[in-house]
């Protein structure tokens, strides 16, 4: 299990100046909803996006932190 300022606390390091919300969408502390708004995004698809997010979760990923739905924008996107 891992908590959700930690998976906060994880993406902003990698993503500095980030807003990061984190939702548990089961209550078990493993199945998150993450909306990311970035700077860092501009310019870049989805998939790139993701990754971006995914990297810094590496290591809790399939293990700690089951799944995740990933919702990434700019400040500029609605």
């Amino acid at each position: 299990m891992i908590n959700p300022s930690e998976i906060q606390r994880l993406i902003v390091a990698a993503l500095p100046g980030a807003t990061v919300n984190v939702r548990d969408l089961t209550g078990g502390g493993d199945h998150y909803e993450i909306e990311i708004v970035s700077g860092a995004f501009e310019g870049l698809p989805t998939l790139q996006r993701h990754r971006l997010v995914h990297a810094p979760l590496r290591d809790v990923l399939g293990g700690a932190l089951h799944a995740v739905a990933l919702r990434t924008r700019t400040p500029n996107e609605t």
